[in-house]
């Protein structure tokens, strides 16, 4: 392994391990709850048992295997809250065809709109016979669990493809082959979920990113009565991305991209190096300001995503938080947490708190502010944002 590698793999991993220790309060593990949807006899489980196994050798776990248990009654209508407070594994063994009946058992049980796993902080092991699906899966338990109040931390997703081929840079870093990769992975996932405490600050800082017009847009106005609500309590920056150009990343060689992030530069330079990587490092939360574009993030959102990966190359965000706000002209705003929570939390490690994001609909100038109880939604959302970052 040359010289650079070896030093940004160390790197790496001694930034994972701090940002996923730092803040906590003890080092009493609670038991850990496995949430294991769907047998599928001993061949379709046999690879992910062995993994679970693995992960948690020592620990105090909880196994739940019978999706009846997630509810209080026989007829299905009423959801347990004994999750609540936990720390969670989501086990999901998607088989050859990316379906498993008790995930969706899982999902009913999460979408009923009660706060089931409030408090909770939960992570995924995701597996599959095919080289598809994991992340699909993760994404959407993960959307369904946030908004049942469930938190994550950064990087929560463990995922086994059929070929385990998306182990193979990761096998080589550890020094082992694609098989305990995997492995070390879900027992390092298993430790951060039951050790990561977050860490609120005395003066917390939020940055808040948009691409909007003040004038007409649905966003803006929603987060403008937000901003007075918590300006008294949390020091704010915002930045328009759509002040000058904004250019999307072009996929620099690792070395450069490595060479640039390592002086918090990026070798397209312009205001995403000169204004918002700086802010990002400032902030210990950002609010993303997103209305939906055809079912997707907007490109200049798209492209502060993007672009922000020759910062992480060095930086990690384990210990910065994310929110956002999203509106619809009809409907989808679920599709646009998802990309949120893949790119922001399980790529880029921003901690996600329960309850993120606000989902709006507004599709005339000034109508999502005329919608019933959104006043009281706004409030709430407030509330979270002070609640995750100030003491």
């Amino acid at each position: 392994m040359s010289a650079l590698k070896y030093q940004t793999v160390k790197k790496f991993y001694i930034d994972t391990f701090m940002f996923i220790r730092k803040g906590i309060i003890s080092m009493e593990q609670n038991k850990l709850m496995i949430i294991y949807p769907q047998k599928r006899g001993k061949e379709g489980r046999e690879r992910l048992d062995q993994v679970l196994d693995y992960a948690v050798s020592g620990l105090d776990v909880e196994i739940c295997e019978e999706m009846r248990l997630l509810w209080e009654d026989e007829a299905e209508t009423i959801p347990t809250m004994k999750y609540q407070n936990r720390r969670i594994i989501f086990a999901v063994p998607l088989g050859k065809n990316g379906v498993n009946r008790g995930y969706y058992e899982v999902l009913a049980w999460l979408r009923t709109g009660k706060k089931v796993l409030e408090g909770s902080v939960a992570g995924f092991l995701i597996d599959a016979d095919s080289e598809l699906f994991t992340k699909a899966a993760a994404r959407e338990l993960a959307v369904a669990a946030n908004a049942a109040g469930c938190a994550f931390a950064g990087r929560p997703l463990v995922e086994g493809t059929g070929s385990l081929d998306n182990y193979i840079v990761q096998a080589s870093n550890m020094n082992t082959d694609k098989m305990g990769a995997y492995l070390k992975s879900a027992r390092i996932l298993a430790n951060q979920i039951l050790e990561f405490q977050w860490e609120k600050k005395e003066n917390p800082h939020l940055l808040v990113l948009h691409a909007s017009n003040h004038k007409t847009s649905n966003t803006m106005q929603i987060w403008k009565e937000v901003r007075a609500r918590i300006e008294d309590q949390v020091e704010i920056q915002e930045i328009n991305l759509r002040n000058g150009t904004l250019e999307d990343c072009s996929g620099c060689p690792f070395k450069m991209c490595l060479h640039f992030g390592e002086r918090g530069q990026c070798f397209y330079g312009g205001a995403m190096q000169n204004e918002v990587y700086p802010a990002v490092k400032w902030a210990d939360a950002i609010l993303m300001l997103c209305p939906n574009y055809n079912d997707a993030l907007s490109a200049n959102m798209t492209a502060f995503i993007n672009r922000l990966t020759a910062l992480f190359r060095t930086t990690r965000f384990y210990d910065k938080a994310m929110f956002a706000i999203i509106v619809s002209g009809y409907s989808g705003s679920d599709l646009i947490a998802g990309q949120l929570v893949t790119a922001l939390n399980m790529n880029k490690t921003f901690f996600m708190p329960g309850n993120f994001c606000m989902m709006e609909t507004g599709n005339t100038p000034g109508s999502a502010m005329q919608s019933e109880g959104i006043e009281n939604r706004i409030n709430s959302f407030v509330s979270r944002i002070i609640h995750t970052l100030k003491q």
